[in-house]
């Protein structure tokens, strides 16, 4: 069965543009002119991957992501004529997982969507996760439900910083490169978007501050989790 987009930009040319190039993959696209109008029809039929337009008539790309992250964790690619700081932290933080400035080129869209999707299918088919869970210390991830504890309480993850967790977890014995992480975690090639990895693990470590898990850098290499009680043991 073809993979299923939403595309929200109030952009005719954008959306048609984007809708022709996708669908050229073999994926089967459906335009929205309002983040409102997508998320009607989302929660009424989810798809597999949205692409979001920030500044849009009615509700902002960022709010429509926050509301489609209460609910499910579909991919979602930003979209936006901005380029700043805080644009780029508010999408990675409402839950998007990646994020375009325009004018951007449709065929790496297309690329990253593949990317994103792939990755996706690899996970789930992935036999390192044939457990329903991963444990670190006392953090506990369930593999089923995309959901995460941390001393038996709820810890409210975004997609990436879930995705990134548990590749630390099942790479535990080793120093991860930043290479890898975005390769395996964002699909990146090359150092470009080295950033994106360095804002994820500073997120993620302030929401596992209390856990004995500690996301240790190594430096001008990449990242290792440890266990603080095995630190303090040495």
């Amino acid at each position: 069965m073809d993979k299923i987009i939403y595309i929200a930009d109030d952009d005719n040319n954008i959306r048609n543009l984007l809708k022709q190039f996708l669908d050229r993959e073999g994926f089967n696209c459906l335009g929205f002119e309002t983040g409102d109008d997508l998320l009607k029809k989302f929660i009424s039929d989810p798809c597999d991957l949205v692409i979001l337009d920030v500044m849009m008539p009615g509700r902002d790309g960022f709010f429509i992501c926050s509301e489609i992250r209460k609910i499910s964790n579909v991919p979602i690619i930003m979209l936006t004529a901005r380029d700043s700081d805080s644009d780029y932290i508010e999408g990675l933080n409402m839950g998007s997982d990646d994020y375009f400035t325009k004018p951007f080129s449709p065929v790496k869209l297309v690329t990253k969507v593949k990317s994103i999707l792939q990755r996706r299918e690899a996970v789930q088919e992935n036999k390192e996760l044939d457990s329903s869970t991963l444990t670190f210390a006392d953090i506990s991830l369930n593999i089923k439900n995309k959901t995460a504890t941390l001393k038996d309480d709820e810890l409210q993850l975004t997609p990436n910083e879930y995705a990134l967790l548990s590749y630390l977890i099942i790479n535990k014995d080793r120093a991860i490169p930043r290479m890898e992480l975005l390769d395996k975690i964002w699909g990146y090639e090359t150092e470009v978007e080295t950033r994106v990895a360095d804002d994820t693990v500073k997120r993620l470590r302030k929401k596992i501050i209390d856990s004995d898990a500690l996301i240790s850098t190594v430096w001008g290499y990449g990242f290792r989790l440890e266990n603080k009680n095995d630190t303090k043991a040495e």
